[in-house]
């Protein structure tokens, strides 16, 4: 019932967009889970020189400070590498998509990942404080 009133919603909200917006929307969305190459140039405006340039399976942080960028590449199955950029008023920096990928233009891409909604858990302390948490105190 959830999966019809979400489907629902997005073709109310998606029903005045155009097909570039659908088609930049997957594309982002692919580049956003590790399937699109891109190359990311960090330049300086005042001497002219690119200072750093990141090739591979990027994806650009979505909510970073206005000062800083963030970039996070996938270089193996479940091997990544986060890079920290500082942004001032002489660097920029521009994300280039490397090769052509697929977009539909017709079809909203929607991403689900039910292993998101139990998060993993590290554990910091001893077994017995562990069993202690989870066994049920004689007194409830």
């Amino acid at each position: 019932m959830k999966g019809i009133a979400l489907a629902a919603i997005t073709a109310i909200f998606l029903a005045g967009c155009n097909d570039a917006d659908i088609a930049s929307s997957n594309l982002s969305k692919a580049a956003d889970n590790f399937e699109i190459n891109r190359r990311v140039a960090f330049y300086n405006g005042i001497t002219g020189e690119y200072m750093l340039s990141i090739e591979g399976l990027c994806a650009l942080g979505n909510r970073d400070d206005p000062r800083q960028r963030t970039i996070t590449c996938k270089i193996r199955p479940d091997t990544y590498k986060k890079h920290f950029l500082g942004l001032s008023d002489n660097v920029t920096y521009f994300v280039e998509q490397i090769d052509g990928a697929y977009a539909n233009a017709y079809h909203y891409r929607v991403i689900i990942k039910p292993q998101t909604i139990l998060p993993d858990i590290d554990f910091r302390g001893s077994v017995g404080a562990a069993t202690d948490a989870v066994t049920p105190d004689s007194r409830d």
